[in-house]
């Protein structure tokens, strides 16, 4: 029997963490182990348990768990054309960006009050707004802070790999599990048009050195940590001109030197942002553009594509920033760690995974039976949980999936501005929504209005509420089903 729907918005404003237990043993679990049956087939037991419940490193968790930035880490040793550290905006998602700097002390706080009120959050990270292996004093304090009091609570960092070298036994025994380097090339002659300048063994290089000296301590650094058993994610920012095609052969490198994902990332460039790239012009890729360098890739390192960008200080659920709830004005001075409530999210997460699992594998079953040919692309609302469940109106962003015959897969998102306004702007905020939409077939989501149902219409893209609610991928199997005409309770017959 399929579980009954549970809302993950409901179960992390619940106050009581007897109250997610009930909920969690209602469905016959009270063990946190029974979630491993989701374990890809191919995957081993101890990959496994680093990744189910880490964001970033798995699809399939961003849809259940949160992770939080900790902006401990400001100093950095080098300059990228795409970054300026010293702009910010609130209501922005960038690399980079923070509204506060906090100490370890002030770190550590701020994680209790998180870790007590979001029972999703599962990782803590540290992604500057620096470097947080050259700034590794604070890194390194902030960590062992954290791990005496929530000691259950994964950690990682970010980095640009040019001290990361000199750190690596150093992370191997905080037991950091996780690193996400950011590698935009493996040709010198490529990187000096990224890097105007880098820091090392206390002198300034630039040019060919400086993108040179950068390469190898980021192929060093990576292999260090794979000799180690630690997970790495490369990072990689698409530059249309000037390393889009050469993006090809850095992910030849980083597979073979170990990586476990490859995010390939779009450019963010807006001249208001005061960046090098911003200022002189330097677009960034669109959607297509940046699906069809994630497509060729395929094969190679296993790729990341529901990466959000987040901040420096970001706070939730990818996709979801709640950092601007818990700045330090809001935290109390003195606070205990209480982990019932985290514990008792994931018993009922587990119970809800395996049920997400049938539904998922009966879809693909149902697909690989057709005869039918074709790809249908959809952009789904939703609020986690991995259900259709955001009304179109609130939506954020699109969660953009492709549907063949070979499966069903997530291929990468699509921000927006929320359509509803109070009334006030919303054909304006359409037309946007409607380019950002450029190739979808089918929008789903929890609610529409005829209005913007018209106008998607008119410009090519159906919406429906029809699935509302539903697991995406049952839902999109059954489109899929419907727009060949094959009744999807026959397909498998």
């Amino acid at each position: 029997m399929s579980a009954p729907i549970i809302s993950l918005e409901s179960l992390a404003k619940t106050t009581s963490s007897g109250q997610l237990l009930t909920s969690a043993k209602s469905g016959g679990c009270a063990s946190s182990s029974c979630g491993l049956s989701s374990r890809p087939t191919h995957m081993d037991s101890a990959t496994w348990e680093k990744i189910k419940d880490h964001p970033c490193f798995s699809e399939e968790a961003h849809h259940y768990f949160a992770r939080m930035h900790v902006a401990v880490a400001p100093a950095c040793n080098i300059q990228c054309n795409y970054c300026n550290r010293k702009y910010d905006c609130s209501n922005e998602s960038r690399p980079g960006v923070v509204s506060e700097k906090l100490t370890p002390d002030q770190a550590l706080r701020k994680v209790i009050a998180v870790a007590n009120e979001l029972p999703q959050l599962s990782v803590l990270g540290i992604a500057g707004p620096g470097d947080a292996c050259y700034d590794w004093e604070k890194t390194r304090a902030t960590f062992e802070r954290v791990a005496r009091e929530i000691p259950d609570i994964k950690l990682c960092i970010s980095t640009n790999g040019l001290a990361l070298p000199e750190h690596v036994d150093q992370l191997a025994e905080l037991n950091i599990s996780h690193v996400t380097i950011t590698i935009n090339m493996v040709d010198p002659a490529v990187g000096e048009k990224i890097y105007p300048w880098i820091f090392y063994r206390h002198r300034r290089y630039t040019g060919m050195d400086a993108a040179k000296i950068l390469h190898e301590r980021q192929m060093l650094g990576l292999e260090m940590l794979s000799e180690r058993g630690i997970l790495t994610k490369i990072n990689s920012v698409m530059i249309p001109g000037v390393n889009d095609q050469h993006l090809i052969e850095v992910n030849k490198w980083v597979k073979e030197r170990g990586a476990f994902l490859h995010n390939v990332m779009p450019l963010i460039s807006d001249p208001a942002h005061g960046t090098c790239f911003g200022l002189t012009g330097q677009r960034g890729p669109n959607a297509l553009e940046l699906k069809a360098l994630q497509d060729r890739l395929e094969g190679g390192a296993k790729l990341m594509r529901h990466c959000r960008q987040c901040r420096a200080d970001a706070v939730g659920l990818l996709g979801t920033d709640r950092g601007q709830e818990f700045t330090l004005d809001h935290i109390p001075p003195e606070l205990g760690y209480n982990s019932g409530k985290r514990r008792a999210y994931r018993e009922v997460v587990a119970r809800i995974l395996d049920d997400h699992l049938a539904a998922k594998n009966q879809a693909m079953t149902t697909l690989a039976s057709m005869s039918t040919r074709g790809s249908l692309q959809v952009a789904v609302a939703t609020k986690g949980g991995g259900r259709i469940n955001e009304h179109f109106g609130h939506a954020k962003e699109f969660q953009v999936y492709e549907a063949s015959l070979t499966g069903i897969k997530f291929v990468g998102h699509r921000k927006i501005e929320p359509y509803c306004r109070g009334g006030w702007g919303e054909e304006g905020t359409l037309g946007g929504i409607i380019a950002a939409l450029e190739g979808i077939d089918v929008v789903l989501c929890a609610k529409i209005g005829n209005c913007p149902k018209k106008q998607l219409m008119e410009a090519g893209i159906r919406a429906t509420e029809a699935f509302g609610y539903d697991y995406i991928e049952a839902a999109i199997s059954a489109l899929y089903a419907a727009e060949h005409g094959i009744d999807p309770s026959q397909a498998t017959a």
